[in-house]
């Protein structure tokens, strides 16, 4: 990943670090945020060696075919509403996704993963922190396959690339540029629209609806996301549960 391509692509000027390996991107961030790093602080690797997902999920990282961005947020928000900022920055990144497709068809896999016809091709974690009296300071990582084409055997079911989607004009630099630019532009709308400025698109995109899904203890049909940022699942009795977060498993019927 070259630095200079990567601002050579954008309209703004972001402080922008660029390393060839690293163990992961939002540590870096949250280390340099930590130190004072302003909004829009940017840490890319061409390669990861404990990349993280949600929870424990560990994700594959290899050098040279995929982009690993984590970016420093500093929003002017209440942290009561920050919750739903996740799908906001899961918009930005199913943008992207769509820009370099030959027809538009990312969806997202509530709350933090962006598919391609029901396979992952680019996952989200925002790790925040708020402190009593200060304005919360928020780690957003995105990692997206781009030009990878195997994957281990626990992902080959599930993982896909821009690659194999069959994507256009797959230049790593330019779509690192293109997810600096819209998740900047994610978090100044959700700074002034709130969450019902993303929320129709979010709904469009949802790739859960409609089918059977279980998260913890609850199973049933996926019925939306509401206008919180909550996931619906309508159980077998017709019980509506709206979750907050939880790890969606899909089931085949």
């Amino acid at each position: 990943m070259d630095r200079a391509s990567i601002l050579g692509e954008l309209d703004a000027r972001v402080p922008l670090t660029v390393v060839m390996e690293t163990t992961s991107t939002n540590d870096d961030a949250r280390i340099a945020a930590e130190g004072g790093a302003p909004h829009g602080a940017t840490f890319i690797a061409d390669a990861q060696t404990s990349g993280r997902g949600r929870g424990e999920h560990h994700w594959h990282s290899p050098p040279g075919c995929n982009v690993y961005l984590s970016m420093v947020l500093r929003p002017s928000l209440d942290p009561a509403v920050m919750a739903p900022l996740t799908l906001a920055v899961g918009v930005a990144v199913a943008r992207v996704v769509d820009a370099h497709l030959a027809a538009p068809r990312a969806r997202i896999k509530w709350p933090n993963d962006i598919w391609i016809d029901g396979r992952k091709v680019a996952g989200v974690l925002l790790e925040a922190t708020t402190r009593a009296g200060a304005l919360p300071l928020v780690v957003a990582g995105v990692g997206m396959n781009v030009l990878l084409r195997t994957f281990p055997a626990e992902l080959a079911e599930s993982a896909t690339s821009l690659a194999i989607a069959g994507g256009v004009t797959l230049e790593r630099e330019r779509i690192a540029a293109e997810l600096v630019a819209s998740l900047l532009d994610a978090c100044a709308r959700f700074q002034r629209e709130g969450f019902g400025g993303i929320y129709p698109e979010l709904s469009a995109r949802d790739g859960l609806r409609g089918r059977r899904v279980r998260v913890g203890s609850i199973e049933g049909i996926a019925d939306g996301i509401d206008d919180r940022g909550r996931l619906v699942i309508v159980d077998e009795g017709g019980a509506r549960h709206p979750l907050w977060s939880g790890e969606v498993y899909t089931i085949a019927r």
